[in-house]
């Protein structure tokens, strides 16, 4: 083992996972107490704290008014693909992908809804080419990568006189990028993100144009109830007031509520987004310093305030994912980082959680972490 001396200072709280994430910094057990736990959801009592989070959503994120929110099972994966299977088919669709979760839900209209898309991809830390993207089709794309540390700069490149619908995965992205909702049609994102939730549940935003496609196109495959958005060919407009489609956990409402009312006091979006990006910009400094660091995302403008996904540069290093999971497991093991190795199916590497739930003095306080796990493997 490496005698290299341990840095002084420790972070406080060593939670950078990018999923589920950090609770926020004034979070206790205890702020859950007022949880209708025991209740039914359909109750007076939990309808309401349902119909709070929806509207709550819709304060801090800037939803227009005519936007309908939904809170829907199996996390952000749930929403998306009831957005897939309930609103795609109508017209050609292109699906863009530049990280794994784009990816899967390129296999999930390809090969499960069997659609002849247009399948548009890039390598991980790359993206496509989104000026060729052709908006009088249904448009799928992620807007932050997780598991590549990639996001769209902006939403300049959607028509807003598209034919097409945008379904847009933003799960990374909500409450630390100010989404253009005029753009996006199907959105949909997790608690467990950002906002540092319990995960399981998702949200799905969805806009009048997405509406009005639900209630005048029938799919041409079976919906399981758990994706049916419309009753007798209207939208079913008790899943956006807080009659769920089914059973949703109200301790993880309650933890939402709380989460809500956090970001709410640190300045509400914008405020998040501040966060992130003081964050985001601890690390940037960082690797600009180190030369055996860099982002996994060549272009500044391109990568992401959230998910950080760097890679190691050093030719000394023989075996890439091996060195990278033993820097993350000496991190682990000491105790000032958890669940920061790349994703599985990424590039070795580390993955550095930046949003708004974790203090910028935490990451600070990692950073001689990671020039002594470096040196100390490298040394070993």
């Amino acid at each position: 083992m490496s005698t290299l001396k341990q840095p002084a200072t420790r972070p406080a709280t060593p939670r950078f996972s990018s999923g589920p994430c950090a609770k926020n910094p004034n979070w206790t057990l205890n702020a859950l107490s007022d949880a209708a736990l025991g209740r039914s959801h359909r109750a007076p009592i939990g309808k309401n704290k349902l119909k709070l989070a929806i509207e709550t959503t819709r304060e801090v994120l800037g939803i227009p008014a005519d936007y309908k929110i939904g809170i829907v099972p199996a996390s952000d994966t749930g929403a998306m693909e009831m957005a897939m299977w309930s609103l795609l088919g109508a017209r050609p669709v292109e699906m863009l992908a530049w990280e794994s979760f784009g990816a899967g839900w390129i296999t999930d209209v390809v090969k499960q809804l069997k659609l002849d898309a247009k399948v548009t991809t890039a390598d991980y830390g790359q993206i496509v080419d989104l000026n060729a993207v052709d908006f009088n089709s249904d448009v799928v794309f992620t807007w932050n990568g997780t598991t590549s540390g990639v996001r769209v700069p902006n939403g300049d490149f959607i028509a807003a006189n598209r034919a097409g619908l945008t379904l847009c995965d933003a799960t990374s992205a909500a409450f630390a990028v100010d989404l253009p909702w005029d753009k996006l049609d199907a959105t949909t994102f997790s608690w467990q993100k950002v906002l540092g939730g319990e995960a399981a549940h998702g949200i799905l935003v969805l806009s009048p144009r997405a509406v009005e496609r639900l209630e005048n196109y029938t799919p041409a495959w079976p919906l399981p109830k758990i994706f049916r958005l419309t009753k007798a060919g209207k939208l079913n407009q008790g899943i956006f007031t807080g009659s769920t489609i089914n059973t949703p956990s109200m301790l993880a409402v309650e933890d939402y509520l709380v989460a809500l009312d956090w970001a709410k006091s640190v300045g509400g979006l914008k405020g998040m987004i501040a966060r992130a990006d003081a964050n985001a910009d601890v690390v940037e400094g960082f690797v600009r310093r180190h030369d055996w660091l860099e982002f996994l995302a060549d272009d500044p403008a391109l990568r992401s305030n959230t998910s950080v996904c760097l890679k190691f540069n050093d030719a000394r290093i023989k075996d890439a994912a091996a060195f990278a999971k033993a820097v993350v497991k000496r991190l682990e093991v000491a105790g000032v980082a958890y669940d920061i190795g790349a994703y599985p199916d990424a590039p070795a590497g580390l993955r550095i959680w930046c949003g708004g739930t974790v203090e910028t003095a935490d990451l600070q306080a990692l950073m001689p972490w990671l020039d002594w796990a470096f040196n100390a493997e490298i040394n070993a």
